[in-house]
């Protein structure tokens, strides 16, 4: 944990306003319950509540296929399935008397980006502090920490504390962000050692409960692994963070790393297989189905299979228009997409690209057996000219897509004294018979960084908004858009001022029907009380 001190005498523009944001965060923390995540002024002169409940209108259609290796769809990871579709087969809040409560996870950051839910319904997340992320086993109801397992610290957090530069960390998504619950309640992550670790939750003989270590593998032998840490902070060799873990239908479990290694390990063997795209970079996490791995770099989309003996191998390869520059809005430059696997009649995936001037939705035909003359589906360029793009997972269901515009968003100080993006949410659609794709509506809400989410039992798509304030209100809301026609049906707000960026984190919809939220200081939970 750094030291007051070091953090209110930056360097770095990031430095000076993240220290002036988190000061005036500090000056706004309630007496009454420290364990909530605390206001920043104005929080009163904005309204709680606009709109008006909806009526639960649910989506007809087919669910994703369930992972036979993953927790049941909606439980097991942050884009709640394996095919990355960002639906959930039952509610999220309908706008009935929502409540709102929090949960505070550290003094400084303790933002809790992948939520996922055992079989009894406990959250088990992963909370990123700036001394290291945590292992969180957490009272789906108080969001109380019922056990906790530290992960080592990450290279971009020593980094930024050493040079006194926080925008490292603000665009690394290695060390356990992205993670997954299988299919006997067990996380599965790749932590800053370069190690996949498999962590188990278990009651303790006292009644309570503690995270074990279930398995353990180690990478480095196919990865680099000279990194930054408090022992070796002038590294002269090379450091690869693992970014994103998943399983394959045969249970072999994938990895992906930033400099563009791809490989397998073989959980019953122990057996590592590695690849690599050489020249190429990957930040976003990857999707699967029973006919292969789909990932996106920052060149191109990748259709992967395993070998017989576990070696992943490229079976399509797909380039996208990259742009000539990373986009206020993007982690790299290149696509900012989890690859979304989904379609009707058709398997097709699709990503966004990082055109210049507008960017586009691109849909594909997966498979390797599809004609290059066939591949691409549509081309869909979505927003405003010059201020269009996206670092957020699509939305997909039957043959629709929902697309949130980021443009403008970094990091916690982005959006700050009031200030929000342009914004801007779109539907398309698939046509019936393949021939390309249609623009459905566009909302103008602005929904800076959020992974948004679709129940597909009431009909209502979930984003985390922020508008423009004149008084300089840092004012975030649980926004719910009708799926149907991208009408605002209501927003519950969630908190003031940065504690309440949710930077990056996604909206996930708890079993119960709860829309948790992860912010920079913790954990949001919006659900219904009214009939």
């Amino acid at each position: 944990m750094p030291r007051l001190t070091a953090v209110l005498r930056p360097r770095t523009l990031v430095g000076r306003a993240l220290a002036l944001a988190l000061g005036a965060t500090a000056l706004a923390l309630p007496a009454a319950h420290a364990d909530e995540i605390p206001q920043a002024p104005g929080h009163r002169l904005v309204a709680p509540y606009i709109g008006a409940p909806a009526t639960a209108a649910p989506v007809p259609g087919n669910p994703p296929p369930q992972h036979p290796h993953l927790a049941p769809n909606g439980r097991s990871g942050m884009h709640a399935d394996a095919a990355g579709s960002g639906t959930y087969p039952w509610n999220g809040p309908l706008g009935r008397a929502p409540e709102v409560n929090s949960e505070k996870m550290a003094a400084l950051g303790g933002e809790c980006a992948t939520v996922t839910f055992d079989r009894d319904g406990r959250i088990v997340t992963v909370c990123g502090t700036f001394s290291g992320f945590l292992v969180k086993l957490l009272d789906p109801r108080t969001l109380r920490t019922l056990a906790e397992y530290k992960l080592p610290q990450r290279p971009s957090t020593v980094e930024a504390i050493t040079r006194l530069d926080f925008s490292r960390i603000f665009k690394d998504t290695s060390g356990g962000a992205y993670s997954y619950l299988d299919d006997e309640d067990r996380l599965v992550l790749a932590d800053s050692r370069q190690h996949v670790v498999r962590l188990a939750h278990e009651r303790t003989a006292d009644g309570g409960w503690r995270f074990v270590v279930d398995k353990d593998w180690d990478l480095t032998a196919h990865v680099p692994h000279d990194c930054v840490s408090w022992t070796n902070l002038h590294p002269s060799g090379e450091c690869d963070p693992v970014t994103s873990v998943q399983p394959d239908w045969d249970g072999r479990i994938w990895w992906v790393t930033r400099q563009g290694r791809v490989g397998t390990v073989d959980p019953k063997t122990g057996v590592i297989r590695s690849t690599r795209l050489r020249g190429e970079e990957i930040q976003n996490s990857f999707s699967v189905a029973e006919d292969g791995v789909s990932i996106v770099s920052d060149h191109a989309l990748y259709g992967f299979e395993a070998a017989a003996d576990g070696t992943p191998e490229v079976t399509w390869r797909q380039a996208y228009d990259r742009g000539t520059g990373t986009k206020p809005g993007s982690v790299n430059q290149g696509s900012g997409t989890t690859p979304d696997l989904f379609g009707t009649a058709e398997k097709y995936v699709a990503i966004t690209d990082n055109a210049d001037d507008r960017m586009h939705v691109l849909v594909y035909r997966r498979g390797a057996d599809v004609p290059e003359d066939r591949r691409l589906v549509c081309s869909v360029p979505v927003f405003a000219s010059g201020a269009s793009t996206t670092d957020n997972s699509l939305i997909s269901y039957g043959n629709s897509l929902v697309v949130e515009n980021n443009y403008g968003y970094e990091n916690i100080t982005s959006l700050t004294l009031g200030r929000s993006v342009v914004g801007g949410v779109t539907r398309v659609d698939v046509r019936a018979d393949g021939s390309g794709c249609d623009t459905v509506w566009q909302s103008q809400e602005r929904s800076p960084s959020t992974v948004p989410k679709l129940s597909t039992t009431n009909g209502l798509l979930y984003l985390y908004t922020k508008d423009p304030h004149p008084l300089g209100i840092d004012a975030w809301y649980l926004t719910a858009v009708d799926f149907r026609t991208g009408q605002t049906r209501f927003k519950r707000l969630a908190g003031t001022g940065v504690a309440y960026d949710n930077n990056w984190a996604p909206v996930t919809l708890g079993p119960d029907g709860t829309a948790y939220v992860g912010v920079f200081n913790g954990l949001v939970a919006v659900r219904d009380t009214g009939e």
